[in-house]
């Protein structure tokens, strides 16, 4: 074995002593080769450097010149594994191996990370300073790639406020010593390519700040998957295997998505919809295959799922997400998780996620404190705290954080080919005084209480998401009268597609929980509604928000005894699908459960032994099918011409109809709502033409668990006026029921 016979030139004892300590923000400058001058060399002559605190022995195994994997000892410079040697004769930078000898014996080789250049380009760094490198993803996080040739992992984080930035993980121990990073300058991005690491690996980033010697291990901000909670490193992951079949969707999503489309969206708690053994999770394929089957049935267009982004406590719902570019390993990894949406695709079914860039949690390996300063979240409490949650808010006028939450929605919709981001909570993030008393708040420049930086985030986002994927949907739950939520950028408005018509579902609830003796005193909280039902495009949300913290499940809210509680439920469904607006439900809504959701357990599917759960089941069933199949239910959600009043005033029995029509107003339906438990005989309802109305839904029939009082399949129109048409109707309005009526011509 060749010995080397020339000493290592000396490199600076503080290198060194920056080295040893993982204090040095530029190990390249220190570490792998460096030209220099050897006396009688004939050609370039190198000095490799390494910090190998495992070994007892190193050397640098030499693979371009002389004899192929010449071995040259090193030299140790410092007692705690600091090496050195010399390699002569080279017409260019070495190409080399590190072999290393531990204290038991056990030899290894790797290549020296420290031998190859940086990976990320001025260009880069360039956009990511100034918060416009929209795939940022593409860049920071760890991505599997080869470098000079050499297959490995590179990695890339940004801490402009850290001493040093390692990459640590079972390859290294942990160690910060071993994988430094480097410095790249005024961007504040450190990065580093380690070869030889493969999927799979898991790690984290430890950050010394400059400040006050804060040391920490993080979580990868831009890690594509995690560990299973309560461990909390991230876990390298080559996204570009994962395999798409869902073509034939994606090709005609924007048609399907377009505002004159049926959307009916249930909404899902994936770790609560059903459980396996031993209240076990599910994994994303399974889920994926029986969730299929129950959409095929009951018949919504949507899933959205609650938060599945990486988060550590199971009790927030995934409200308080940690991992923003990793679904949740608890039901498995992005491959999983991949083969679930693009089995919702292909079955027909689009794919919403509950998205969270309102907040972010406090726990340690988070975004928070990040390094060492409040890089992701404002410093003064004032701004930066969130009272109700415990949690941070964004930054949102730092140009990295924006970039950081542009690059993450535009991830979900790219990598993962989501078809729609539900914002939440949206009003806590426009108002700077939002769940706050006076002197707990900061006003704007201009001493408002709007958060200016997260009105024009939020404008930038839709236009975004809009521009790179047209025909997704952004849904905002946002509960104030702020103007113009779903309104286009450009007219002055925030950009979504659709808001959560919160003032609805709050009315709605309230009215059918009184007793339906005292309900005609309230007639206006089913009226107010249509003032200004036009003035956003309106979903209607009967979320699990109104199933949890004691406000009891939705069956349970009706009053009356079973049969009634469970006649209003049915009521309330069928007031609320011929209601303009798009359709959410939450799950177990479908099946009447009686107790309120929760989070760790399934939902009672035993329920559907029982009649009336079963009859709840089928009437939403064919609820979706009318929804879908009669253009007058879905055409028209936005404006007055798709809507007419026919019985407004009727408070003394509480009675409401309306007229719903399609497009080119040849197709029209009548709804008919009781909501009172008693039998409304010859009731007239105005109509604006003649011919058969045909009763094509009666939420009180038999089969549905009522007491089928109905018309004996329709009405004929009768040429009498009333309520201002030339027509009526003489109808017998079932109890605690809703009634469509399709006219025949």
């Amino acid at each position: 074995m060749p010995a080397q016979t020339v000493p290592a030139p000396a490199v600076p004892d503080h290198d060194i002593k920056l080295i040893v300590e993982a204090d040095h923000w530029n190990p390249f400058a220190v570490l792998g080769p460096h030209e220099c001058a050897v006396a009688g060399s004939k050609g370039k002559s190198y000095v490799v450097r390494a910090f190998l605190p495992e070994a007892r022995m190193a050397w640098v195994v030499d693979l371009a010149s002389g004899e192929p994997g010449t071995p040259f000892l090193m030299e140790r410079i410092h007692q705690d594994g600091f090496f050195a040697a010399i390699l002569s004769n080279q017409t260019r930078a070495p190409a080399y191996r590190l072999r290393v000898t531990n204290q038991e014996g056990h030899t290894w080789e790797f290549v020296d990370p420290y031998s190859l250049g940086p990976t990320l380009s001025d260009f880069d760094l360039h956009l990511l300073s100034e918060g416009t490198h929209y795939r940022n993803y593409e860049r920071l996080g760890a991505h599997i790639q080869t470098h000079w040739g050499f297959r490995g992992v590179h990695f890339a984080v940004w801490a402009p406020n850290a001493q040093r930035v390692s990459v640590v993980g079972d390859f290294n121990h942990w160690d910060g010593r071993r994988h430094p990073m480097v410095n790249r300058g005024e961007s504040g991005v450190w990065e580093l390519f380690i070869p030889d690491l493969h999927p799979g690996e898991v790690y984290k980033y430890e950050v010394k700040s400059r400040h006050d010697g804060y040391l920490v291990q993080k979580s990868d901000p831009y890690g594509f998957a995690a560990e299973l909670r309560p461990r909390t490193a991230s876990i390298v992951w080559d996204l570009d295997t994962l395999t798409w079949n869902d073509d034939e969707w994606m090709a005609n999503r924007a048609a399907r998505q377009a505002l004159d489309q049926p959307i009916s969206v249930y909404e899902i708690h994936l770790g609560s919809w059903k459980r396996g053994e031993g209240n076990a999770f599910l994994d994303y394929r399974t889920l994926a295959d029986q969730l299929v089957t129950h959409l095929e049935y009951t018949g919504f267009t949507h899933v959205e799922l609650l938060p599945i982004t990486e988060h550590p406590f199971d009790g927030s719902w995934g409200y308080q997400p940690v991992g923003y570019f990793a679904p949740t390993s608890r039901h498995g990894g992005p491959d999983d998780f991949a083969y679930f949406v693009d089995t919702l695709h292909r079955h027909g079914f689009g794919v919403i996620l509950d998205w969270v860039p309102a907040h972010f949690p406090n726990d340690a390996h988070g975004l928070g404190y990040f390094d060492g300063t409040h890089l992701y979240e404002h410093s003064d409490p004032r701004l930066g705290e969130h009272r109700d949650w415990g949690t941070k808010i964004f930054n949102y006028g730092r140009a990295e954080v924006r970039n950081f939450l542009f690059g993450n929605a535009l991830f979900w919709l790219d990598r993962y080919h989501l078809d729609g981001l539900r914002v939440d909570a949206v009003a806590s993030m426009l108002y700077l005084d939002y769940s706050r008393k006076p002197g707990e708040w900061i006003p704007n420049r201009h001493g408002g209480n709007e958060n200016l930086e997260a009105i024009d985030f939020l404008k930038r986002l839709n236009e975004l998401c809009h521009k790179e994927h047209p025909g997704v949907l952004t849904i905002a739950e946002e509960s104030t009268s702020w103007s113009g939520v779903s309104r286009p950028t450009y007219l002055g408005g925030l950009g979504f597609s659709l808001k959560w018509n919160m003032g609805w579902m709050n009315d709605s609830l309230a009215y059918f929980a009184k007793d339906p003796v005292h309900r005609k005193y309230q007639h206006g909280a089913l009226t107010f509604s249509m003032i200004y039902a036009f003035t956003e495009n309106f979903i209607l949300p009967l979320s699990h928000d109104e199933v949890v913290h004691g406000k009891g499940s939705l069956i349970d809210k009706m009053p009356g005894d079973v049969w009634q509680k469970v006649a209003n439920l049915r009521l309330l469904y069928g007031y609320m699908f011929a209601h303009p607006g798009k359709k959410l439900l939450f799950m177990g809504d479908e099946i009447a459960q009686w107790r309120e959701w929760r989070h760790d357990e399934s939902l009672d599917w035993h329920l559907l032994e029982w009649r009336d759960h079963r009859g709840v089941l089928t009437l939403v069933h064919d609820l979706n099918a009318l929804y879908k199949s009669e253009p007058p239910l879905h055409q028209i959600d936005f404006e007055w011409q798709g809507y007419e009043w026919l019985e407004l005033h009727d408070w003394e029995n509480s009675v409401i109809a309306f007229l719903r029509r399609s497009r080119t107003g040849d197709e029209s339906i009548v709804v008919v709502c009781n909501f009172t438990p008693v039998v409304r005989e010859s009731y007239r309802i105005g109509v604006p033409k003649g011919g058969f109305y045909r009763e094509i839904l009666n939420t009180d029939a038999e089969i549905y668990g009522g007491s089928n009082a109905g018309n004996a399949g329709g009405a004929w129109g009768i040429p009498e006026p009333h309520g201002g048409h030339p027509f009526h109707l003489s109808l017998r309005i079932p109890p605690l029921a809703a009634i469509y009526l399709k006219c025949q011509g």
